[in-house]
């Protein structure tokens, strides 16, 4: 136990200056993390539109050349796009211009609501004890605006180069996308061969149960999350709540966070509520946790199944972790990261379970 213990202690010391001696050179370290962020982005998504058009393509390449399989995909693809930026865009458009048209109005109603409530003697003592006032407040934004326009003036140029990045992104994927469809089968053979031969089958069941993972939680999540805006869009449409497309669509990007996804796509749709009335805004509050309970009740179990079998506190612990390392791009990343990652480990404990018990015992 002492050796063990000793031999372990010097793996961590070495892994620990390993490390040391890496920052000091830094300089051969940065050219990769300059290739890793460059092929970050186009990767995932390629990766994500990869899982979702997979079974198709898998369904056609039984009749047809795999290729030929890939391309009328892609082209069936562009076509839903289209037709759905030629319906839904002209109404997301006017949903806007409404938007931007009524800014005005909803900010007189705003300012009209804080000084009803600065009338209350209540609120008019805590405002007192704190030193608080609707003057104090536009005395800052307007000391404060010259910096922001200045700090909006020097974004530009940051601006035009997300903008770049993101057209070659968009012109990258399509191919990174269609290579990984048409050869994607054959990746996994390849790092299966770098085994040796007794532990290949083993391989072949890691990479089985990584790409169970990934494609049950990413095909399961999409069409759970399509499900909870369709959802939305009815509700919000039998409300007659403003903006009710806009806000679904919200809905349903928002709910692939899990937990803390579906109140964040909430909020706008209480905002807008308010502006109609208070009872409007409980409807709402009202309607999307009941739509949050057929989602957890039936369309989870459902479509995306128990195949990740990730406790909930674990999940809530690892979006907490994840969002403070990350960020955002963190948060939407946490819990498939975590599904491989437990997937790895409990493969790797496994296989040094059976290693230890079939070394032979020193006599």
């Amino acid at each position: 136990m002492e050796s063990k213990a000793f031999r372990f202690a010097c793996w961590i010391i070495i892994i620990f200056l390993i490390i040391y001696l890496g920052s000091l050179v830094n300089f051969i370290f940065r050219p990769i993390a300059v290739l890793f962020q460059t092929l970050f982005a186009p990767i995932v998504i390629a990766l994500i539109i990869y899982y979702l058009l997979r079974p198709f393509v898998n369904i056609l390449s039984k009749k047809i050349h795999r290729g030929v399989s890939i391309l009328i995909v892609f082209l069936v693809l562009i076509g839903l796009l289209t037709s759905a930026v030629l319906y839904i865009g002209p109404i997301i458009q006017n949903q806007i211009m409404s938007f931007v048209n009524n800014i005005p109005r909803y900010a007189n109603m705003v300012q009209e609501f804080f000084e009803g409530l600065q009338e209350q003697p209540a609120f008019q003592n805590v405002l007192d004890s704190m030193d608080f006032s609707l003057e104090n407040i536009s005395n800052t934004l307007s000391e404060n605006l010259q910096g922001y326009l200045e700090s909006a003036v020097d974004s530009i140029g940051s601006f035009i180069g997300a903008v770049a990045n993101f057209v070659i992104v968009v012109v990258i994927i399509p191919f990174v996308l269609f290579y990984m469809l048409k050869e994607g089968n054959k990746a996994p053979m390849m790092v299966i061969n770098q085994f040796p031969a007794r532990e290949q089958e083993e391989g072949k069941r890691v990479l089985s149960d990584l790409d169970n993972a990934l494609s049950s939680y990413i095909q399961g999540q999409l069409l759970v999350s399509a499900c909870v805006g369709v959802l939305c869009l009815i509700w919000y449409l039998i409300l007659g709540l403003d903006y009710a497309l806009i806000l679904a669509l919200v809905a349903l990007f928002t709910n692939v966070i899990p937990f803390i996804g579906p109140w964040i796509g909430t909020a706008p749709a209480v905002v807008v509520a308010l502006f109609d009335s208070p009872f409007t805004a409980l409807l709402v509050i009202g309607g999307v946790v009941i739509i949050q309970q057929i989602e957890s009740n039936v369309f989870s179990p459902q479509i995306m199944g128990r195949q990740l079998a990730v406790h909930p506190l674990t999940i809530i612990f690892v979006l907490l972790v994840a969002s403070q390392l990350a960020g955002f791009i963190g948060i939407l990343l946490a819990v498939p990261t975590y599904a491989v990652g437990k997937v790895i480990v409990q493969h790797t404990y496994r296989l040094i379970r059976i290693r230890m018990r079939s070394t032979p015992k020193k006599v």
